[in-house]
């Protein structure tokens, strides 16, 4: 393997006070890798200290077996360039001489660009979408549209390993997703080994290769997301209290907080999350079934914590789950049909919301053909187009 930048029993700190102990960066050419961790558990002083910018307290940081602290600056600026949140005074440069900036270790002594250097700050500008924006100053760009030129700066220095802080903080969605999608082509077309630090598990676990979790002052795993990051390593890692990240789905689900479930949700193939989430916004507890557990609306709704009636994968309902569920609606003010597709694994969930009428619940129903689903009891359920409806009507029949 083509290791560009690794570590070798390095400690990091200030003062000789170490903040963490044993960092092992082993980055391969083109790699993307990612320190990933809450506020304060040491990423930016890993970077600081495999920039050079920060003396380790012990160990060292070697770029192509060199280590960086026996490297002449100037020629260390020519193999490492380094993107940090703070931003010096830029706002009365246009964005072309920002990135101009970044070619100097490259020029002479009076730092003339040469025909060539020119061409690389272009290239550099082209390849961050940001060639258009070379005449502007600093202080018209948005923050998206700055953190593209300060990774062209960082770009034309024309380095083996680009060395980020936050690269994505203060950003929209947007511009995350462009940031993150620039650093990959980076990675993949010019072969630079890109390492940052993130908050944003999503962009994390979705667009880096390796990642480093962090905890307090801890590298608690490293290696790639689908070795490191299972069930509750997210959870734990954050500390999260009255929410669930869901590891399969990649998305934090906050807990309802009402007591007893108020409505039961007849779901699944992915039509009832959404009734889920919008029930718990509104404060109303609810109870989900029956569900596979193969389905998406079933871990969704554990995320949730949900009370959920389930069967397992492939298997028709049983008599058993179908009478547990039963009893539940028995205690529920409302039922809702979420139009889920209907299958023989799933056949029982129309008998429920049968016996829901005969019971006498509101009952919801989203489906496009109710006379299909409910037969002579169409006129019985409550028809609506949108989940916004239901609880429009719930809030009206609750007053």
């Amino acid at each position: 393997m083509n290791k560009i930048i690794m570590t070798e029993n390095l400690k990091v700190g200030y003062n000789k006070q170490v903040v963490i102990d044993n960092v092992d960066i082993q980055g391969l050419r083109g790699q993307l890798i990612c320190l990933l961790g809450p506020n304060g558990v040491g990423k930016t002083t890993i970077l600081r200290t495999i920039t050079g910018l920060l003396t380790p307290v012990e160990g060292a940081v070697y770029i192509e077996d060199m280590d960086i602290n026996h490297i002449n600056k100037n020629e260390l600026a020519k193999k490492m360039s380094v993107v940090l949140t703070e931003q010096v005074a830029l706002n009365m440069m246009t964005v072309y001489e920002i990135a101009s900036v970044g070619r100097y270790a490259h020029t002479n002594f009076r730092g003339t660009l040469t025909q060539e250097d020119v061409e690389v700050v272009e290239n550099a500008l082209n390849a961050v979408k940001a060639f258009h924006l070379k005449d502007k100053y600093f202080s018209q760009l948005s923050d998206g549209e700055k953190q593209k030129v300060m990774i062209a700066r960082a770009l034309v220095q024309e380095p083996e390993v680009m060395v980020l802080d936050e690269p994505t903080s203060h950003l929209d969605i947007r511009h995350k997703v462009e940031v993150i999608n620039i650093l990959r082509d980076l990675c993949k077309k010019k072969k630079i080994t890109v390492i940052m630090s993130l908050h944003d598990i999503d962009l994390a676990t979705k667009g880096c290769q390796t990642i480093l979790l962090m905890q307090k002052g801890k590298i608690v795993a490293q290696g790639t997301p689908e070795e490191i990051i299972c069930a509750g390593t997210i959870q734990a890692l954050y500390e999260l209290e009255g929410a669930t990240y869901s590891e399969l789905l990649g998305s934090v689900e906050f807990h309802h907080i009402s007591g007893e479930p108020e409505i039961f949700v007849l779901g699944g193939g992915g039509t009832g999350s959404e009734v889920y989430r919008a029930a718990l916004r509104e404060g109303l507890g609810i109870c989900c079934g029956i569900l596979h557990k193969n389905d998406v609306d079933y871990h969704i709704g554990e995320a949730l914590g949900c009370t959920i009636f389930s069967e397992e994968c492939f298997c028709p309902i049983s008599d058993k789950t179908y009478f547990e569920a039963l009893e539940q609606m028995k205690c529920v003010k409302y039922v809702i049909d979420t139009g889920f597709p209907v299958g023989n694994t799933n056949l029982r969930n129309l008998d429920l919301l049968i016996a829901a009428i005969d019971m006498g619940k509101p009952v919801f129903s989203r489906s496009k053909n109710p006379d299909m689903r409910f037969g002579a009891l169409a006129d019985s359920i409550i028809g609506v187009s949108s989940i916004k409806e239901i609880f429009e009507r719930i809030r009206s029949l609750a007053k």
